[in-house]
């Protein structure tokens, strides 16, 4: 089983652009898993400095923060980023998710 995340090259490229544009020098992306939504659970993501207790997943210069709690739900997962004519924003593809609400904001593991 994976314990770590992995950051594709489309979602370290949108994270340095995101730090560049909101001069942000120095942090990272941090995601956490909460509770909330229809499902129970929800991803927050938010740009923040790394922590000394947390585990910091790095692509090409950008970091993703993440907490030991929220690293129990996110081992295995694939960050990657999606810029469609609908929709843009950072996709999940996380393998300890067993259903997800119809709209996709919430989810079970």
């Amino acid at each position: 089983m994976a314990t770590g995340v992995n950051v594709t090259e489309r979602a370290a490229a949108r994270i340095k652009e995101l730090i560049q544009a909101e001069n942000r020098q120095g942090q990272g992306l941090r995601v956490k898993v909460v509770g909330g939504g229809c499902s129970g659970l929800q991803y927050k993501v938010d740009f923040d400095l790394p922590k000394a207790s947390d585990k910091v997943f790095e692509k090409d210069g950008a970091k993703v923060l993440i907490d030991m709690k929220s690293l129990l739900y996110l081992a295995g997962t694939e960050l990657d980023y999606k810029d469609e004519l609908m929709q843009s924003g950072f996709v999940f593809q996380n393998p300890n998710v067993k259903k997800s609400c119809g709209c996709g904001a919430s989810f079970t593991v």
